[in-house]
C-alpha cells in the first residue's frame, strides 16, 4: 500500500453511476488526490441485504456495475482493495442451494455450519451465553431446507448470510477460488471483513480466539502467495488489535475516531495521546467508514471472561456516545442501537461531519490529527464531501448505517467540491500526500494534556501539526517541499 491518503468507496454511491463512473471522477474532479481506492463490495448483487456484503457470486461483479476489464483497467491509474467476505455467503448462493437441495448428498453439505455441527453433543445455557455477539440474540437461524430437512444454520449477521466452514476443504477452496480472481483481475490488497467471526469452538466466544489468530496467518499466507496485502477489519479491544497488527500487513485503527472525537468535545488530548503513544503503525487510520463510529475499540474488555479496562472510562464513553447525539441533533440516535434494523452494539450510526455538529474548523482539525498519525489514511467517501447525515435514506431502508451511505449525484458532487471545508480538506490531502517527512519516523514532543503536538521527521524533512483542544485552534509547519500528485 502506497504511502498515500486511500479512498474508500461505494462503486454505484459516487456519482451515482459504475466503476467507470468513479474512474472518470477519480481522473477528473478528484485527480491526484489519491494512491489507492477500496471499492467496497461490487460483487453480485449490489442490492442485497447488507449492501454487497451478502454475496451470491464472490466472483463475479454485478452488471450494473460494470466487468472485471472495468476493474482492471481503474487498477491501471490507481492501487485496488477489494474486500474478501471470509465468514459467510447468501443463501441464494449456488453453493448453499445445492445444500439445500440435496442436504447430506450435496457437495456441500459440510460447507455450511449449523448449531449441531459445532456442539454435536447439545449445548448448554453457559456454552450460548460465551458466544460473543455484535447484534442481539443467539447467532442461529431456524430454517428449513428445500428438502425439507429443518436446521439451526449458524448466521452471525442475518439469516440470508449463512455462515461457512473456512477450516473444511470445500471453505478453504472456496475462499481460494475468490483470492485467485481478485489476483488474476489486478487487486493487490484484500481486506479480510468479519474474519474475527470465522472460527466456531464451542465452549469459547468463537470470536478472536487463538484459533482465530492462526487461521488469519493462514490467510495472511495464501494472500501473499498471490502478491495480494492483507488488511484486517476487527472491531474489539485495543490491546486485540496491537496484537493483531503483528501478524497482518495492514490493520484499521478504529480507536482513533473516537479519541479525537473525545478530544475535541472535552478539550484534551490526553487519551488520545496515550493511544498514539502505542498504536500500531503498520495502521490504516480512519474517522470514517461505511459502517458506524465504533466505541467498544475504547471501551473496557468483557470477551473470554477477561476483564480489561479501556482507553476511556466507561462514563466518558457513555457520556462520548451522548455528545454525538446532541451534536448530531438526535439524528444518529434514530439510527443507532435498537432504534434501527441490522444494528451493531459497537457503534453510533452518524457521519462524522454531522458529529461535530458539521463545524467545518474542527472537521479539518480532526482530519488533521488523522493525516498526522502514525499509519496511511483512508478516507470515506462522505466524508471527503463533508457528507451529512441521510435521513431520507434512512427513513426509506430502515437499516441505521444507511444514514452515512448516501447516494451522491453528479450535480451533489459538483456542489460539494466548490465548498471550503472541501476544498481544505482536499489541499489537506495533497500536503499529507506530498511531503517527504511523512516517509520517516513519528514522534509527539511533550505537553499539556489541553494539547498535543504530532511531528514527523524525515532526513532534513520535517512536518509538524500543534493543536490546542482548549481554543480548538491548530498550526502546520513544515520545511519546504515540492508539491507533486502521488505517483
Amino acid at each position: 500500500m502506497k504511502n498515500n491518503v486511500q479512498l474508500i468507496t461505494y462503486a454505484d454511491r459516487l456519482g451515482g453511476g459504475d466503476i467507470r463512473t468513479l474512474h472518470q471522477l477519480l481522473k477528473g474532479p478528484l485527480a491526484g488526490l489519491f494512491g489507492g481506492v477500496h471499492i467496497l463490495p461490487f460483487y453480485y448483487p449490489i442490492h442485497g441485504v447488507d449492501a454487497g456484503f451478502d454475496p451470491i457470486d464472490h466472483t463475479k461483479i454485478d452488471p450494473c456495475l460494470g466487468s472485471w476489464a472495468d476493474i482492471k483497467e481503474l487498477g491501471q491509474d490507481v492501487d485496488l482493495m477489494a474486500d474478501l467476505i471470509v465468514n459467510h455467503v447468501s443463501s441464494s448462493s449456488p453453493q448453499f442451494l445445492d445444500y439445500s437441495e440435496k442436504g447430506e448428498a450435496s457437495v456441500y453439505k459440510d460447507m455450511f455450519l449449523t448449531m449441531t455441527s459445532i456442539f454435536p453433543n447439545g449445548a448448554t445455557e453457559a456454552d450460548l451465553l460465551t458466544i460473543y455477539r455484535p447484534r442481539p440474540g443467539l447467532p442461529f437461524s431456524y430454517a428449513t431446507l428445500k428438502n425439507n430437512q429443518k436446521r439451526l444454520l449458524w448466521t452471525t449477521f442475518s439469516k440470508q448470510q449463512i455462515d461457512i466452514n473456512v477450516m473444511h476443504p470445500q471453505g478453504k477452496a472456496y475462499l481460494q477460488s475468490v483470492l485467485q480472481t481478485l489476483h488474476d483481475n489486478g487487486i493487490r490488497m484484500v481486506r479480510l471483513d468479519a474474519v474475527g467471526y470465522a472460527i466456531k469452538k464451542p465452549g469459547s466466544s468463537c470470536f478472536m480466539i487463538p484459533e482465530t489468530f492462526a487461521f488469519i496467518e493462514y490467510l495472511t499466507r495464501q494472500a501473499a502467495a498471490l502478491d495480494i496485502e492483507v488488511l484486517v477489519e476487527i472491531h474489539s479491544h485495543f490491546l486485540r488489535q496491537i496484537e493483531i497488527a503483528r501478524q497482518v500487513d495492514r490493520v484499521y485503527d478504529f480507536a482513533l475516531p473516537p479519541l479525537v472525537l473525545h478530544a475535541i468535545f472535552n478539550h484534551t488530548g490526553c487519551y488520545l495521546k496515550q493511544w498514539l503513544q502505542i498504536s500500531p503503525r503498520n495502521a490504516v487510520t480512519v474517522l470514517d467508514t461505511h459502517d458506524g463510529i465504533g466505541v467498544i475499540d475504547i471501551g473496557a474488555d468483557g470477551s473470554d471472561h477477561q476483564d480489561r479496562p479501556g482507553i476511556l472510562p466507561l462514563q466518558d464513553l457513555d457520556a462520548l456516545v451522548e455528545k454525538i447525539h446532541s451534536k448530531s441533533n438526535g439524528q444518529s440516535r434514530l439510527a443507532t442501537g435498537a432504534a434501527a434494523s441490522n444494528l451493531d452494539l459497537y457503534q453510533v450510526n452518524c457521519t462524522f461531519y454531522d458529529a461535530l455538529g458539521r463545524n467545518d474548523r474542527e472537521y479539518l482539525l480532526a482530519r488533521a490529527i488523522q493525516f498526522f498519525a502514525p499509519g496511511v489514511p483512508q478516507v470515506y467517501y462522505v466524508g471527503l464531501l463533508a457528507g451529512e447525515n441521510d435521513m431520507t435514506l434512512l427513513s426509506k431502508s430502515g437499516i441505521g448505517r444507511d444514514i452515512n451511505r448516501h447516494y451522491y449525484t453528479p450535480e451533489e458532487i459538483e456542489r460539494a467540491i466548490q465548498r471550503p471545508v472541501v476544498l481544505s480538506l482536499f489541499d489537506l490531502i495533497r500536503f499529507r500526500n506530498n511531503h517527504p517527512a511523512f516517509n520517516g519516523s513519528f514522534s509527539m514532543p511533550e505537553t499539556r494534556d489541553s494539547g498535543i503536538t504530532m511531528r514527523w521527521d524525515n532526513g532534513v524533512d520535517w512536518a509538524m501539526l500543534v493543536v490546542d483542544f482548549a481554543s480548538g485552534s491548530y498550526s502546520i509547519s513544515n520545511s519546504p517541499f515540492e508539491n507533486l500528485a502521488p505517483k
